[in-house]
């Protein structure tokens, strides 16, 4: 199972108890409000679009969601928030990407530095690891909510480039212009998603074993959890037989 498919599932999991803590709303305002600097129209703004889409289905309220929009268009004053990649290693040569939105990077930067030596990580130079990373849409499908034949004729007619099963999942790649249409498909399907996002996709990955897989997973959530990052990308593999250990944890 890919890094995106295990990460995106657990990520599905943590959802509600992020929202009750207020700071799944935040991070996604702040991903609405950095979206909207090129364009308030959704219909015309492809990412903005998607930093909507994303934040109705955290069941944000309209009006937070309108007041992020113009903070990015400038109609309402908002912070100074600018846009930082972060990259670096955890345990095994694993390759780690954070997207972070923060005011302040001479605070971000060096707590998610901590971050990376508490999991036996470290941060990196810029592009360390950026040059095996491509953008790509990644939409997770859980396996009993769909014919495999079906989503798989259904989202390659959409535009998309592969489907690929596991155990409990599909995987779903698609090139980042095709993402709306590939998903806007499965929704007039009515195929319920785990999770649909652009992320960053290694060209190749690391296997880990069952100790592996604990220690990377926590790095993991560490970073996820942080106020300023939005998104984190891997290289990690976990075999099927991995994930059954895992499980019983």
């Amino acid at each position: 199972m890919s890094g995106h498919s295990k990460w995106s599932t657990i990520k599905h999991k943590k959802a509600a108890l992020d929202s009750k803590r207020g700071k799944l709303w935040s991070k996604l305002s702040r991903n609405v409000t950095m979206a909207a600097r090129t364009g308030g129209d959704p219909g015309a703004n492809s990412r903005l679009r998607l930093a909507v889409e994303k934040a109705k289905d955290a069941n944000m309220p309209r009006d937070t969601i309108e007041k992020a929009v113009k903070k990015g268009t400038g109609e309402l004053e908002g912070e100074a928030i600018e846009e930082v990649v972060y990259e670096g290693y955890g345990t095994d040569g694993v390759a780690i990407m954070c997207h972070a939105l923060t005011d302040n990077r001479n605070r971000t930067g060096p707590e998610l530095k901590r971050v990376f030596e508490r999991h036996g990580g470290h941060l990196g130079a810029p592009n360390c690891v950026a040059w095996m990373f491509t953008q790509k849409g990644v939409i997770v499908v859980e396996e009993s909510a769909a014919d495999e034949d079906q989503l798989i004729e259904l989202a390659l007619e959409a535009g998309a480039e592969d489907v690929s099963a596991s155990a409990i999942n599909y995987e779903i790649t698609c090139a980042p212009e095709a993402f709306l249409a590939v998903k806007g498909a499965l929704d007039a399907a009515s195929i319920p998603l785990v999770s649909a996002d652009l992320s960053m996709v290694a060209s190749s990955t690391v296997t880990l074993d069952v100790d592996g897989a604990r220690k990377i997973m926590k790095l993991m959530d560490e970073l996820d959890d942080h106020d300023d990052v939005q998104t984190v990308s891997a290289n990690f593999d976990i075999p099927d037989d991995v994930m059954a250990d895992l499980a019983t944890d």
